[in-house]
């Protein structure tokens, strides 16, 4: 298994932080506390970009360092690339209101 830099802060997150490019069909392993995760990546990862770390069902929250950083657009599988493209903010929207 291969050494990529990651950021996982708390065992409630849902993605973890690439502080390296990851390409895709790598193993990596995510550990915070005594956690570790061994993560097989989907597709390239880039710098700074975030990855599931477990599969989150579409509607789910997204989980980063702890707090809801949004929800899934669609169903995210472990180790795929999560971003605008499946990742919905929850704040600053002046077009939906709250619940």
């Amino acid at each position: 298994m291969s050494e990529y830099k990651t950021l996982y802060l708390s065992t409630k997150d849902s993605v973890a932080v690439a502080l390296s490019e990851i390409p895709e069909n790598t193993s990596v392993v995510v550990k915070t506390g005594l956690e570790e995760l061994a993560i097989s990546i989907l597709e390239p990862i880039r710098f700074g970009h975030k990855f599931a770390v477990k599969s989150i069902e579409q509607g789910a929250d997204i989980i980063k360092y702890g707090e809801v950083i949004g929800a899934a657009s669609t169903f995210i599988p472990a180790g795929a690339h999560v971003h605008v493209h499946n990742l919905e903010g929850k704040r600053g929207r002046g077009d939906k209101i709250a619940e």
